[in-house]
């Protein structure tokens, strides 16, 4: 496995000839990695085996939460404390930075009264203010507890700085997933799984969003044994990484598909780390990969620490 280049604007992010580097597996279906540049270290999740993990580079993987309420996508905190999304409790919680759930507190549980789908994933806003999916795969067997929906419809969501109610941003979407701003905040990127494509809305400071349009489509075809749009983030020039059938989907700022970052099993979300931040982590299935990098990721709060 390689790297397949559409556009010679892709040898300017990686090198062609790199190769991804396997750095665990045996998982049942691994997501949510988030680097914690204070430890050095990578967390990552398996919801079907109810497991959240760590890496590193002296010690490899281990255990650190064992149920982990069937944990999905991770960030940071500009305090260095874990954000998770959990599928078996449809909540939004902060915890502890080593991902162990201690000092859990749960920030966002339901929307006008009712419990949400299942959140997926998760970022932050410099302002504090979280952002997050919440399709329904948590209500689903194996990926999360089967249990019928409360909400009719599928939506994007925003946790003001500081807590307080949860606000709906959008919810015309069949299955959202991945999201992520453009380095300078202006834009935010939503994938929808079912329809296999990105869509992009411009975001004022108070996270209200409007011009969405379709930033990239035609991203396989929305069946998981090819592949899915699932995980996603924004490097520090503005390109789009996405995970696709066959690896990591990468666009430009303008919507051009650069290349695919090939990876031998079909991969579920990426992010970038390391002391550099220049390796990017993506966990694929039942393993962990890692592939060097020529960019890193946006500048997200906690990368500053």
């Amino acid at each position: 496995m390689g790297v397949k280049v559409e556009s010679e604007r892709l040898r300017e992010l990686i090198d062609p000839n790199t190769e991804a580097e396997q750095l665990g597996t045996g998982f049942t279906f691994t997501e949510g990695p988030i680097w914690n540049p204070q430890g050095q270290y990578l967390l990552f999740s398996d919801m079907p085996g109810d497991t959240r993990r760590r890496w590193d580079e002296q010690g490899g993987v281990r255990e650190v939460a064992k149920p982990s309420n069937k944990g999905n996508g991770m960030t940071l905190d500009a305090d260095g404390r874990l954000v998770v999304c959990e599928h078996a409790t449809s909540s939004v919680v902060r915890m502890d930075p080593d991902g162990t759930g201690a000092g859990r507190e749960v920030l966002a549980s339901h929307y006008q009264d009712k419990e949400l789908n299942a959140p997926n994933d998760v970022m932050i806003h410099s302002s504090g203010a979280i952002y997050f999916s919440d399709p329904t795969y948590g209500r689903m067997p194996v990926f999360g507890v089967e249990r019928e929906q409360e909400l009719d419809f599928q939506g994007v969501y925003r946790i003001p700085p500081g807590g307080g109610e949860v606000q709906l941003l959008g919810d015309d979407f069949l299955q959202p997933n991945g999201l992520c701003f453009s380095p300078d905040e202006s834009l935010l990127y939503v994938n929808d799984t079912d329809r296999a494509h990105i869509r992009v809305f411009d975001h004022a400071s108070d996270g209200s969003l409007s011009n969405g349009r379709v930033f990239a489509e035609g991203i396989g075809t929305g069946d998981m044994a090819t592949g899915l749009v699932d995980g996603m983030k924004c490097d520090e020039r503005g390109n789009v990484w996405v995970t696709g059938p066959g690896g990591v989907w990468v666009f430009s700022p303008d919507g051009e598909h650069l290349g695919v970052v090939e990876f031998p099993e079909n991969t579920g979300n990426l992010h970038w780390g390391g002391p550099d931040w220049n390796w990017l982590f993506v966990p694929a299935s039942t393993s962990l990969y890692r592939v060097k990098t020529k960019v890193g990721g946006r500048r997200e709060p906690f990368m500053s620490n």
